[in-house]
């Protein structure tokens, strides 16, 4: 089953575009927001870009990958996009945080469905023919699949020279990322030092397999990013997982953004810039502290 499924046409158009924004217009945005990004991403180190092929358990993974110029290994890092997938924002955000002083992997989480873009052309979140077109693909991000998934990224990484294999591994997740990012802390402790999840979805549910219930077996050091609409829905969300992590003694800061689903995302409907460097800042202060 999905690991995030909206509740409500209200938050799906705060997932990542104002449907009043046809793909062309929220590409535009997207790119104009990206040169910003790249220009703040200048500032630190140079950083190559390019397209790899990663061994998945179900396919060959497309991703985009980023490393410092110097070829001088730096801590690995997997960025998990949103639920609209590999898109140019998030090349734009994975080349920032490799200028930061990271190697940076960003897959294409619906490789077993198409490669990167997933969706072309116009999109709508409040029309139900373009939201099913996620459907398919979204049905095969299971627990189990994305926790393979994972490992294979990280075994990806460790193999790579420009990946300082001594140090831990960080993980990082919008939207239904969050969840992602959290299976995978759990499935390998032995690599995983830190995980950062911002306006993440089904972090806390019913369901016996919810990625809350996996606290136990993390070791490293969580930062939750909350949105302002999400935590008025679901307002216990954030005590239940901020306990389960305190009853594991799993180091883990659960904080409520003053924004909306969607708002570290350039080019969304949702963008909060000074929220978004907010939540930056706090993620580059949980990889330097942790991917030691």
């Amino acid at each position: 089953m999905p690991l995030d499924t909206p509740s409500d046409e209200t938050e799906q158009r705060g997932v990542n575009q104002d449907p009043r924004l046809s793909r062309r217009g929220f590409g535009l945005a997207s790119l104009a927001a990206g040169a910003a990004i790249a220009g703040q991403a200048a500032a630190g180190e140079s950083v190559m870009e390019m397209e790899v092929v990663v061994p998945a358990p179900d396919g060959d993974c497309d991703a985009a990958w980023f490393h410092a110029a110097d070829r001088k290994p730096r801590p690995g890092v997997v960025m998990i996009t949103d639920v609209m997938g590999l898109r140019p924002v998030f090349r734009q955000m994975g080349k920032r945080l490799a200028a930061a002083g990271y190697s940076v992997l960003v897959p294409n989480v619906y490789y077993r469905s198409q490669k990167a873009p997933l969706i072309t052309g116009t999109f709508d979140f409040s029309n139900p023919a373009d939201r099913e077109k996620l459907a398919a693909p979204r049905a095969l991000l299971t627990p189990d699949n994305v926790t393979r998934d994972c490992s294979a990224f990280i075994d990806w990484l460790d193999g790579q020279k420009t990946v300082n294999t001594g140090a831990r591994i960080g993980f990082t997740g919008y939207c239904m990322g969050g969840a992602i990012v959290v299976r995978a802390a759990a499935a390998r402790p032995d690599r995983v030092g830190a995980g950062g999840s911002f306006h993440g979805g089904g972090l806390t549910t019913d369901a016996p397999d919810s990625p809350h219930l996996l606290a136990p077996k993390i070791k490293a050091a969580m930062y939750f990013g909350v949105a302002a609409n999400d935590d008025a829905r679901q307002p216990e969300s954030k005590t239940l997982l901020k306990a389960a992590f305190d009853k594991a003694g799993v180091p883990a800061t659960v904080e409520v953004y003053k924004a909306n689903h969607g708002w570290c995302v350039p080019g969304s409907a949702a963008y909060d810039e000074p929220e978004a460097e907010r939540a930056w800042a706090e993620l580059l202060a949980l990889y330097k502290a942790a991917l030691v």
